[in-house]
């Protein structure tokens, strides 16, 4: 119930006073979203098992975004930033996919 009231309010707070990102941070923007959804996607795959723990998922959620940025900063930096952002969101992108495929199996198992 609260994780619903916060997103609540969080999208309210967004509408109400629309927030700007950063010139300097819109690049690492899409890769903190896609972090994030992995670490939700997890979340609600051990949920599911029955193996979900509240520190597991914040320790997920930030390692995750951290991590997925200094890898893009990295490759920034050394010039070679696209091929890391596209590493980064295949490598998370087959993560999420693998958790949404085995939540979709546990919801239609019976």
């Amino acid at each position: 119930m609260a994780a619903i009231l916060g997103l609540i309010v969080g999208v309210i707070v967004g509408i109400v006073f629309k927030p700007t990102v950063p010139v300097e941070l819109q690049p690492y923007l899409p890769i903190m979203v896609v972090a994030a959804i992995d670490a939700l996607m997890g979340s609600a795959r051990a949920y599911f098992e029955r193996n979900f723990s509240d520190r597991v998922f914040v320790i997920s959620f930030l390692s995750n975004v951290v991590t997925a940025v200094l890898l893009v900063f990295l490759g920034n930096q050394l010039g070679v930033g696209s091929q890391l952002t596209t590493a980064v969101i295949v490598v998370l992108g087959i993560r999420i996919f693998s958790n949404v495929s085995a939540i979709r199996r546990f919801i239609f198992r019976g």
